[in-house]
């Protein structure tokens, strides 16, 4: 089983964000491009997807505190080989 980190894409000149709210809860199965987490840069709010599906194991709890752009906020356990 393939172990798949879930970070916030790139986004221009965006260093950091908030993690607002978990969409699904830890444990939950999910599917590729499913919504899983609300964050909230300087300027928007946006959702971040699951890049693979599989089993979410949530690394990082909502806070207000700002997380770094390339830091995981989870792992998908995949379920294909």
């Amino acid at each position: 089983m393939e172990k798949v980190p879930v970070v916030v894409p790139q986004m221009g000149v965006v260093e950091e964000f908030i993690l607002l709210e978990w969409l699904v809860e830890d444990g939950s199965s999910v599917t590729e491009g499913q919504a899983l987490a609300a964050i909230e840069t300087e300027k928007t709010e946006l959702e971040v997807e699951s890049p693979a599906g599989g089993q979410l194991q949530i690394l990082l709890l909502p806070s207000s505190e700002p997380i770094q752009i390339t830091e995981s906020l989870g792992i998908i356990v995949s379920d294909t080989p």
